[in-house]
């Protein structure tokens, strides 16, 4: 059942994040962005890594897909049908494509993967909170910090253009 259940994430990450880059709609495109998402956070738990996935879908699911869902629907722009849907770059898009399809083969097939019969370490969203209230206590509040200066930036750029 497990097998089924990560061939069913893979294959639902797979259309959706094609689906992202050949659709039309730039607000159907988003929907399949959360979908690939969201099957990734399914991929997480099936790997028993349970903070991730909460993680990916608070972020990843909840804030960042609605906030470009958001930037979409408010800018008035996108939603005229002047915007033009074409790509000139076609042929430098694909010649980057194999590059990275080439560099990605490369370095899987240059890798040594250790495998360990050794089971994970249970309750890691417990253990993970630990360590980022004793030992990473500072870079934890460092990174709070820069999110609050990021925000009230933000609000002050955003009152500005208002005026």
């Amino acid at each position: 059942m497990e097998a089924f259940t990560f061939y069913l994430f893979s294959f639902l990450i797979i259309v959706a994040a094609l689906a992202v880059v050949t659709m039309r709609n730039i607000f159907h495109c988003a929907l399949f962005l959360i979908l690939c998402l969201f099957s990734v956070a399914g991929i997480y738990v099936l790997l028993h890594a349970e903070f991730l996935a909460a993680v990916q879908v608070l972020i990843y699911v909840g804030a960042v897909s609605i906030l470009i869902i958001f930037a979409i629907m408010l800018t008035s722009r996108l939603a005229g049908r002047d915007v033009p849907m074409t790509n000139e770059q076609t042929f430098l898009g694909g010649f980057m494509s194999l590059v990275l399809l080439f560099t990605l083969v490369y370095a899987l097939k240059e890798t040594i993967f250790r495998v360990t019969a050794q089971a994970p370490a249970p309750q890691t969203t417990l253990r993970i909170g630990q360590m980022l209230l004793t030992d990473y206590v500072l870079p934890f509040e460092l990174v709070s910090v820069l999110l609050l200066a990021t925000l009230i930036g933000a609000i002050i750029i955003s009152r500005q253009e208002g005026n």
